[in-house]
């Protein structure tokens, strides 16, 4: 298991230890039966990278829980100085995503300190699905979210444009937008992309 320190900001690394440990006080799972929670979004994003911060945390929590949107944030100082405030997004919905039917499966464990991982198993949306994952909806910054990885060495055009296409019989919206995205997409990896690095 990998711990969670990538390029991310270490002030974020903490204030996101901290979320999570407030999620885990919500839990209702006894030690020894851990609950998976897979980061999607610009969050998996800052901590693979190190790129942009965003204020909110989507992930999959695999598990019922009544969770207090109220407490589930955190205010942290980043490397600048600047006051940020991190939450936990409990209205995330990965259902419009393109998402890879094994996306969850191969997402990629990490320890996160302070994080009891007998009760929270964390991962990150493997870099591959997480670029697919931002093409359903394909806004300006997921569009650069994906040649962020492409520049870091995380994604190549061509396990990009697998993936995408063997999640597009499980994609629920317009097929012929989405297959264009795919398209666009894979051109910008290839042109800010450079040698797969593994982790």
């Amino acid at each position: 298991m990998t711990p969670l320190s990538f390029k991310a900001d270490p002030a974020y690394a903490l204030a996101f230890a901290e979320l999570l440990g407030k999620l885990v006080q919500m839990l209702d799972t006894p030690p020894g039966k851990p609950v998976m929670l897979c980061i999607a979004g610009g969050a998996a994003l800052h901590i693979y990278t190190g790129a942009r911060y965003t204020r909110d945390v989507d992930a999959k929590l695999f598990a019922r829980a009544m969770l207090d949107a109220a407490k589930l944030n955190v205010t942290y100082r980043d490397r600048d100085e600047h006051v940020r405030v991190l939450y936990y997004d409990t209205q995330y919905n990965d259902t419009f995503a393109l998402m890879h039917q094994n996306a969850y499966a191969d997402a990629v464990p990490v320890s996160v300190q302070g994080v009891d991982a007998s009760r929270l198993t964390v991962t990150l949306l493997a870099p591959v699905d997480l670029a697919v994952s931002k093409v359903s909806r394909f806004s300006a910054q997921d569009r650069e979210d994906i040649q962020t990885l492409a520049r870091e060495g995380l994604v190549t055009a061509k396990d990009f444009e697998r993936r995408a296409n063997q999640a597009l019989p499980d994609y629920v919206g317009n097929l012929e937008r989405v297959r264009n995205s795919i398209a666009i997409a894979s051109k910008d990896i290839a042109a800010a992309g450079k040698p797969l690095r593994r982790r």
